[in-house]
This record gives C-alpha cells, structure tokens and sequence, in this order.
C-alpha cells in the first residue's frame, strides 16, 4: 500500500512540474498593434498587423523553440487568465498557429476591442506575460 501511495505521489509531483514550467519571455519585450491604433475608424474586413519588440521571435504553435512565440488576437473578450492555455474554442481568440504576423479581420459595424497576446508553443503566456494594451476601434 504504500508502495502505491509513493507511486502516486511521484506521478503527482511530476505532472505538476510539468505544467509549472512557465516558458519565460525576454525583459522588455513589447507587443503591439503595427497598422491600426485606439480610437480608430475602420470599414470591414481589415487587415491587422502585429509587432513585436525585443529579442524574441514568432514560431509556429507546437514548435518549442528559446525566446519565441505564436499570436493571439483577443476581439471584445476580457484579457485571458495568464496562468492557463488562451481559449481555443471561441470566435473572441484568434490563435495564429502557423506564426502569422496579420490577419484579416471582419467585424459587424460599432465599437470593438482587440489585444494580442503572445503564447508559448503551447499557447500559455509566457512569464512574464507578453500582452498588449487593449484598444478600442469603430467598424463602419
């Protein structure tokens, strides 16, 4: 019996590790929107373009590669709990797998919010968080 419980512990404890290991981003990195800005007036579909500051690069998701990530587009949706995967399942975020630096958006006419969000290869915010500030835009 407690060669089981000490089995048990272990395969605990290594799971837990396994998801305590917070991928780390670089000091300072930045993530922004390239094109458009807060307060701004667009007619939909539009093109949204995102950089990113520092030393760090995109990667697609999956792809475990030092100091890289994958964008989210996060549309009119609270900023995503930084300690879990962004949600996949919702039409309010966008995952950019494959490493897209733009994507097209379409948006029914009235007020809009967006930010990114960068994740790891498995799309956890990185720690710290790389996140932008979240902007408001009108669609006509």
């Amino acid at each position: 019996m407690k060669k089981i419980k000490l089995l048990l512990l272990i395969g605990l404890m290594g799971v837990s590790i396994a998801f305590a290991g917070d991928t780390p981003s670089v000091e300072g990195t930045k993530i922004y929107f390239v094109n458009i800005q807060d307060g701004d007036v667009l007619k939909s579909p539009f093109i949204v373009r995102f950089g990113l500051s520092s030393q760090m690069g995109i990667a697609p998701a999956l792809v475990d590669w030092p100091d890289t990530g994958h964008h989210h587009l996060i549309i009119n949706s609270p900023t995503p709990d930084p300690n879990k995967a962004i949600p996949s399942k919702s039409e309010n975020h966008i995952h950019l797998s494959g490493g897209q630096t733009e994507w097209e958006v379409n948006l029914p006419s009235g007020q809009h919010t967006l930010q990114l969000i960068l994740g790891d290869y498995s799309h956890i915010p990185h720690d710290p968080p790389v996140i932008s500030e979240v902007i408001t835009i009108t669609v006509e």
